[in-house]
């Protein structure tokens, strides 16, 4: 498949069939500004502290991610500004996204208890596997932990039984979670999130990421970009990582694919349960 076919699919999903009512909430607007001073050829700095200093709220998740034990800082970090030369512009940008977007997309359902804060810790645990790896933009990595699942609440919103299906995809074993989707809906939370993802203007490599997150055989097609493979690859370690954090059975996925990607990724076992020791403090109070 390539790039082009699955943004004509989007296209179809949302012209078409089970999404084309569904609700799909407006970009936040300073995400919008956000995204607009990012897409300048030099950004400018000020204009992103202007905007991380807009919501008290927003300025105080960033202070404390940086002030965790993930940037292990011998003094604590006091302002924003200070917080964006320690992240760096980029990496800045990343995690003001995180938390307009858990703002925008309240989740209320007692189905996905820690839904944001499970996404989080997913976005710090890619962010982390990309700076390891070398060939994956950290901001990018971590934008994809955000959003690969964000399908699932705008699905719970947005239509109808799919409360039961969640219920039940959740529960089974015998086919995947995106099969059990699809047998109800017609459609499933990679497609959903894609169009989320696309709405929102976000990089056409997150939106096809987004899109094949559950498609594990994509390693091998070269007509897609590596960048876009190596995000799937290293969503689904990233996902595991918080699942045994979370003390919780290893997933289908995992067990199915998980050597696979591994392998992509050209890593071992014994480095992702290292990653997991150097995250585990930063796990307990992640900040989207």
């Amino acid at each position: 498949m390539q790039p082009q076919d699955i943004q004509q699919e989007l296209e179809r999903a949302r012209d078409s069939g089970p999404t084309k009512t569904l609700v799909i909430p407006p970009c936040p607007e300073l995400l919008s500004q956000l995204q607009r001073v990012m897409e300048a050829e030099d950004p400018d700095l000020n204009a992103v502290a202007r905007i991380a200093g807009s919501d008290v709220a927003m300025s105080a998740a960033l202070l404390k991610l940086v002030n965790s034990p993930l940037y292990a800082r011998s003094r604590p970090v006091q302002t924003v500004e200070q917080a964006m030369a320690t992240l760096g512009l980029r990496q800045t940008a990343a995690m003001l996204t995180g938390f307009l977007v858990r703002s925008s997309l309240p989740v209320n359902s007692p189905l996905l208890g820690q839904f944001w804060e499970r996404s989080g810790r997913r976005a710090l645990a890619l962010g982390h596997i990309a700076r390891q790896l070398y060939n994956l933009e950290p901001d990018l990595a971590h934008t994809m932990g955000l959003f690969s699942h964000v399908g699932i609440p705008v699905m719970l919103q947005g239509l109808r039984g799919y409360s039961s299906t969640l219920v039940e995809a959740q529960a089974r074993i015998d086919r995947s979670f995106i099969a059990t989707e699809n047998a109800a809906h017609r459609t499933d939370h990679a497609v959903v999130g894609a169009l989320v993802a696309r709405t929102w203007r976000l990089a056409p490599t997150i939106q096809l990421a987004v899109r094949l997150h559950h498609d594990f055989n994509i390693f091998g097609d070269e007509q897609l970009p590596l960048e876009v493979r190596s995000l799937v690859a290293a969503n689904l370690v990233a996902d595991h990582m918080v699942h045994r954090y979370d003390t919780l059975e290893s997933e289908a996925d995992w067990l199915a694919h998980g050597p696979a990607c591994m392998d992509f990724l050209g890593v071992t076992e014994m480095e992702v349960t290292d990653w997991m020791d150097t995250l585990h403090e930063a796990f307990a109070a992640p900040t989207a």
